[in-house]
């Protein structure tokens, strides 16, 4: 049975990775040079803590390309994440990457085959009207929120991959190769950033002290710690209460944006309804998926 500190241990997990986006914001270095550094990070104290437990890396040359490479669109997710987070507001980014599980219930079908399910055909149309009142109203973010939407269709992507991934290996190894994918391929990444899309045209390597505390924060706390300690809770609390006490993470990362950065994150009146409409749907999504008996997929956060 799950205790009251295993549900706070929860939530205050999910208020981990609402803070992944005010720390995105807070730290100086662009968006991919911060990608890099996370993935760097959050891989080698992956290998630390697999080391130390004895685990055996061997997983087969196959699925290790196919782990490496998944790791390209978590990437790609967290570049997107990052760079809505800077040029909109974090309120912004958090209310586009709420939309992963219902991006998630329109892909699984597609990728492997499983029926539609009507209540999920609807929400997703609840939340495209959302979506139109922010971008009419908070037109000036416009871009910001798009690109959160897009981060969060890469989300649902590797979602659904993991799915089956961790059906075969141990969670924390497949999150090791996706986190050395995801290093090697912003690397590789560079060239093209520097010469076509940085905007000073060189690569800042050079975090300040503040910016590599932060780092750590989010490679340490936001990824190592909240990803193990989710795993082990959720051996003791149900799929269905794990992923509606996640769902609360965009209005936690909201309340603290608020907190931090104050007038910043105010947004107008059309901006709260249509957030209010898409985190209502993402709410009710779990609540529908256990009336009507079917099941989620597993926990698998990497904000």
């Amino acid at each position: 049975m799950p205790l009251v500190k295993d549900y706070l241990q929860l939530h205050f997990i999910v208020l981990l990775w609402g803070f992944t986006a005010i720390l995105g914001k807070l730290i100086t270095i662009p968006a991919v040079e911060l990608v890099f550094y996370r993935t760097l990070l959050a891989a080698f104290f992956l290998w630390m803590l697999l080391f130390l437990r004895r685990r055996q890396f061997t997983i087969g040359r196959q699925e290790i390309l196919k782990t490496t490479a998944t790791g390209l669109l978590i990437a790609a997710h967290w570049i997107l994440f990052f760079v809505s987070a800077r040029i909109a507001t974090v309120s912004i980014c958090l209310v586009g990457m709420s939309t992963v599980a219902l991006w998630t219930s329109i892909l699984e079908p597609i990728m492997t085959g499983k029926a539609f399910k009507w209540y999920e055909v609807v929400l997703g149309l609840v939340v495209i009207i959302g979506l139109y009142i922010i971008f009419h109203f908070e037109f000036d973010h416009a871009l910001g929120l798009l690109l959160a939407v897009v981060s969060a269709i890469l989300a649902a992507v590797f979602t659904i991959l993991n799915a089956g991934f961790t059906r075969k290996h141990n969670p924390y190894m497949i999150t090791f190769y996706e986190m050395f994918g995801a290093c090697v391929g912003t690397a590789l990444f560079f060239p093209v950033y520097s010469n076509y899309l940085s905007e000073s045209g060189v690569l800042r390597l050079t975090p300040t002290a503040l910016d590599w505390l932060f780092l750590l924060i989010l490679a340490l706390a936001c990824t190592v710690y909240a990803y193990s300690v989710s795993v082990e809770l959720m051996k003791r609390i149900s799929a269905f209460m794990m992923n509606l006490t996640i769902n609360l993470e965009p209005v936690y990362g909201i309340i603290l944006a608020v907190i931090i950065f104050g007038d910043q994150e105010r947004m107008t009146s059309g901006f709260y309804l249509g957030a209010a409409m898409i985190l209502v749907c993402v709410l009710a999504y779990p609540l529908l998926n256990k009336f009507f008996g079917s099941k989620t997929l597993g926990l698998d956060n990497l904000r």
